[in-house]
């Protein structure tokens, strides 16, 4: 069922919603939270979609905000609800002009499922910098940001880190799931000490960046970076005082994960899509400790790479 309220209200889309239920045959609402997706017009086909596609075992009322540009100083606030097309949840897409867009957090709060968690995605390259101080990020228990999409995305997750509050969380984390789980069991059997290691990826990928900071904290040994053509991340290597423990990736879905001594076995390591991403970091919303501590450990690593470069000689800056 869709619906679609021009130059409207929230009251109207209240009524709009209670009145689509009754009609669907489920006047009790059964949602267990509400995501509110800031985004833009160009990109709000694909992070509704994956939004649907994580209510289906999330039940959510699902708050798509979209500024749009109006001329001269007129608010207008249009929406355009779904319900029932894929999934349990409901959607309310929000277009709001003019200067109704800077306060898109009035229309949002009377909108929100009651006694619920609230959890706040910017799906796009547009983050603030510090997404709890965001008026629409106030409001959420947990805040999800993806510097990927940024055009500096090695410097977002930089702000983002130093901007951290409890709940906040990145997708460039997220993508790290499978990874790390694989490395963890991997390092669950015995082996000898690793005093050294490095992450192979594409140029400027910050889920390459937190990994290895992650595996410098939870090793306490030297992680580097290596760049490599990618698809994403292709490759670890841990070395031990026996030979090297290596995870290799190169077409960005079977991993071959290779031991001392032990014959090579192939391990299933797909890029996952941005609704399996979503879905993930709707299952928990405490807050993420190993994403604060990887960040701010990659925040520190880049002030200091700074720094030194500023403060090298321009020969050596250059390499020359």
């Amino acid at each position: 069922m869709n619906i679609d309220l021009t130059d409207t209200s929230t009251r109207r889309i209240q009524e709009a919603l209670t009145q689509a239920r009754h009609l669907m045959g489920g006047p009790a609402v059964g949602m267990v939270l509400t995501l509110i997706i800031v985004t833009d017009e160009s990109a709000q086909y694909d992070a509704v979609r994956a939004g649907t596609e994580a209510s289906r075992e999330h039940p959510c009322r699902v708050l798509t905000v979209i500024s749009r540009e109006a001329r001269g100083n007129t608010s207008r606030l249009d929406a355009e609800i779904r319900m029932g097309e894929t999934g349990p949840g409901e959607t309310v897409l929000l277009r709001m002009y003019g200067p109704l867009a800077e306060h898109a957090d009035s229309v949002v709060v009377p909108l929100l499922m009651p006694d619920t968690p609230v959890v706040t995605w910017w799906p796009g390259g547009k983050v603030p910098k510090v997404p709890s101080e965001d008026p629409l990020g106030a409001l959420a228990q947990r805040r999800v940001t993806d510097s990927y999409a940024a055009r500096d995305r090695l410097g977002t997750l930089a702000k983002l880190a130093e901007g951290y509050r409890p709940g906040d969380t990145d997708f460039t984390w997220t993508r790290l799931t499978s990874w790390r789980s694989l490395l963890a069991a991997a390092l669950d059997q015995d082996h000898d000490e690793i005093v050294s290691g490095e992450v192979s990826a594409e140029p400027d990928s910050p889920s390459a960046e937190l990994l290895a900071a992650w595996l410098s904290i939870r090793l306490g040994v030297p992680v580097s970076r290596v760049v490599s053509d990618g698809p994403g991340i292709t490759g670890v290597r841990l070395t031990t005082t026996s030979g090297d423990l290596e995870v290799s990736r190169c077409d960005g879905r079977v991993a071959t994960l290779s031991r001392p001594d032990q014959p090579d076995r192939q391990v299933s390591l797909m890029r996952r899509p941005m609704a399996e991403l979503l879905a993930e970091e709707l299952r928990r919303l405490d807050p993420d400790e190993p994403y604060h501590e990887a960040a701010a450990r990659f925040a520190k690593d880049l002030s200091s790479a700074k720094a030194a470069s500023k403060a090298a000689p321009p020969e050596q800056a250059d390499g020359r």
